[in-house]
């Protein structure tokens, strides 16, 4: 088995027993225990370091089992998502790979799909339906289009 299966079954594994109650509740037992001990150890620096180096440790490394695990959803959530495009009939594909966007082509389809979603709501506050599609294709290729008549005639009387 090659380190990265490990790693990644390790992290699944740590997210798992680390995002239970129990868990919280043992990190608590630890710290109240800690602090009942101070007047044993007469609130020494040595006392004190032993809670502070533990919790640094701790701490770095679960910031990366956290990562690895919350890098691992998103990529499983975008191949959902991309299969969800590709496979619906109407769905603009060009959207797949929207993750790998510049900022600015991410602006404009926030954009575009804002003025989308604001049109719906004022046909939706006539009476119409919110169905339909769009061409965001055409986004990518010039800045300055905004959502058209054509592309909402589902929210018209048309």
């Amino acid at each position: 088995m090659k380190f990265t299966d490990l790693f990644a079954h390790f992290s699944k594994w740590t997210a798992r027993i680390t995002g239970r109650p129990i868990t919280f509740l043992i990190a608590l037992l630890v710290i109240v225990v800690w602090a009942l001990t101070g007047p044993i150890f007469h609130f020494s620096d040595t006392w004190q370091l032993v809670i502070n180096t533990s919790t640094t440790i701790i701490t770095f490394l679960m910031v990366f089992l956290i990562q690895n695990t919350q890098y691992r959803d998103s990529e499983a959530i975008h191949i959902k998502l991309d299969e969800l495009i590709r496979a619906i009939k109407g769905a603009n594909n060009i959207l797949v790979d929207m993750e790998e966007a510049s900022e600015e082509e991410l602006e404009r389809m926030r954009a575009y799909y804002q003025q989308l979603a604001h049109q719906a709501k004022e046909a939706l506050e006539r009476g119409k339906k919110d169905t339909g599609g769009s061409n965001v294709t055409v986004v990518f290729n010039d800045p300055e289009v905004k959502p058209e008549a054509e592309d909402n005639d589902h929210l018209t009387n048309k």
